[in-house]
């Protein structure tokens, strides 16, 4: 989305999705031509020291941190050790440099007052793509970007595979393919979107393990089991080990949902392909190694 709205002004180069950011950043950075206007990198962080290295790499003028969630904290520890990593990006500013933060999370309202850069605050939004809509024109806005120009460039975004995607099946039945990746906020927010979207259709979820969750890795499936089990499901598919402790708390919060546990992807479109038809809203969302978008493609 930034991308979108800045090319509106000027050559813009971003850090193309689905490739390890540890190379991502430094190929794009040397992929970068000589008169580019924008230059975007997406910082993203698995491992204690990851940042530094981007850091390294370039120096920032604008650096924004959309949320801190328990995400790869098997190597984190806990989502403190999340918070210490993504802070570094915005520490790193100079006191000319703007940090765009979310307002809604309690973890960066605690840098207030505390960097050398100004701080704008975005409003958080439980649905990821208007909240991702508030960052991008809150950066369009410090940039002197013009309203015009943000309005244009939002509407000639064009979604990423895999994320957010809705897709019309042959059968008449809607899937909503957000499998690129998954944590357990990104989870839940997924799910109070489908939920809309679904209405009163008939609602099948396909959800995988969320990975390198490390000691949170049980609490944290079952957090997920307990809004899905309240969201009226007809179906959950489980997809991988760690999904029983999901489906053991559906099962607790919801005695009408049919429950499936498989070991992998390829184990889904059997059980899934009698409730294809209309009216059939179909949720998948995953990390990426459980291969739920290879799924999605048998499918569309």
């Amino acid at each position: 989305m930034i991308a979108a709205i800045l090319k509106e002004k000027g050559k813009t180069i971003a850090t193309p999705p689905s490739i390890d950011p540890v190379y991502n950043v430094p190929n794009t950075i040397l992929k970068t031509p000589y008169g580019a206007k924008y230059l975007i990198l997406e910082f993203s962080v698995e491992y204690p020291g990851e940042m530094d290295y981007y850091l390294w790499l370039a120096k920032p003028d604008i650096g924004a941190i959309i949320n801190i969630y328990p995400t790869h904290t098997q190597f984190f520890g806990n989502v403190e050790g999340v918070f210490r990593e993504k802070k570094k990006l915005v520490e790193a500013l100079s006191p000319s440099g703007a940090a765009v933060l979310n307002r809604e999370d309690r973890f960066l309202r605690r840098l207030e007052n505390k960097l050398k850069a100004k701080i704008a605050w975005f409003e958080g939004d439980l649905d990821p793509l208007a909240q991702n809509a508030n960052v991008a024109t809150t950066i369009a806005t410090i940039l002197n970007i013009d309203r015009g120009s943000i309005k244009r460039g939002l509407e000639n975004y064009v979604r990423p595979k895999h994320r957010f995607e809705v897709i019309k099946h042959k059968s008449g039945a809607v899937i909503l393919d957000d499998s690129y990746n998954s944590n357990p906020e990104a989870m839940i927010s997924t799910l109070s979107v489908f939920n809309n979207l679904a209405k009163k259709g008939l609602k099948i979820a396909v959800l995988g393990d969320m990975l390198e969750l490390g000691e949170l890795e049980e609490r944290e499936h079952r957090r997920v089991g307990r809004e899905v089990g309240k969201s009226g499901f007809e179906v959950l598919i489980g997809v991988g080990k760690a999904s029983k402790f999901m489906i053991e708390e559906v099962k607790k919060n919801s005695k009408g949902t049919k429950t499936h546990l498989v070991e992998s992807a390829e184990q889904v479109l059997p059980i899934l392909s009698p409730y294809l038809s209309k009216n059939t809203f179909i949720l998948v969302k995953g990390s990426r190694s459980i291969g739920l978008d290879k799924l999605v493609s048998r499918l569309s």
